[in-house]
């Protein structure tokens, strides 16, 4: 193992591009997921009928085939991506079709009466749904959403397919320049437990926060 700790910074700055990767396609994936949910629940039925089709394909297809083309399909259209940009674009789209699912089934979730109520009081639609459902739905889907935080950190080993140096890629580098296996792929797999295991505390201790609050 000397030789991980040896080469601990370049481990370190692949395992920071594996926690901005992350981040980036969260953040972007739960913008989509949360727009994609409305579209099914609200929106007119053809915008109902294209969030159905995209959660259908994105769910039915390997996240390593959409990640290979967005960085190397769209190429033959003239679109040239850097590898983190692809890598963003393609997990973000990829995680926010399982997100929009969490996210409709923690809307519906929520008793009837209190869409019900807020009518009574006034509000519109979209004033309900952002003071009244929204709010008890993000609860509902904290946990889940966990899930999915956790399960996209160890997803972004597959952008190492084109080229970025995130964690796994950079075991791979060293592997190839030592000739030896074992010692780098259990420094990472340790690495990617402590981040796993640091998110899951975060999210417990929300989630602990989110039901006190309740």
């Amino acid at each position: 193992m000397d030789l991980v700790f040896d080469n601990a910074g370049f481990l370190l700055r692949g395992a920071y591009y594996t926690l901005l990767i992350t981040l980036l396609s969260m953040f972007f994936g739960l913008l989509i997921g949360l727009a994609v949910a409305l579209m099914r629940l609200r929106g007119p039925w053809p915008l109902r009928a294209l969030a159905r089709g995209y959660v259908s394909v994105i769910r039915g297809t390997p996240a390593l085939v959409q990640i290979v083309i967005v960085y190397y399909g769209l190429v033959d259209y003239g679109i040239t991506l850097g590898p983190i940009t692809a890598a963003v674009i393609a997990l973000s789209i990829n995680v926010g079709a399982f997100l929009s699912e969490t996210f409709r089934g923690a809307i519906q979730a929520v008793p009837k009466g209190q869409l019900e109520a807020a009518y009574a009081s006034g509000m519109t639609t979209w004033q309900a749904m952002r003071r009244i459902i929204l709010p008890q739905a993000a609860r509902i889907a904290l946990p889940p959403m966990g899930n999915t935080f956790v399960g996209m950190l160890k997803e972004t080993s597959l952008v190492s397919v084109i080229t970025v140096t995130e964690l796994l890629r950079s075991a791979q580098l060293l592997i190839a320049q030592y000739y030896v296996n074992m010692p780098f792929y259990i420094g990472i797999a340790v690495m990617y437990w402590v981040m796993s295991t640091a998110f899951t505390t975060l999210l417990h201790a929300m989630e602990r926060r989110l039901a006190r609050a309740y």
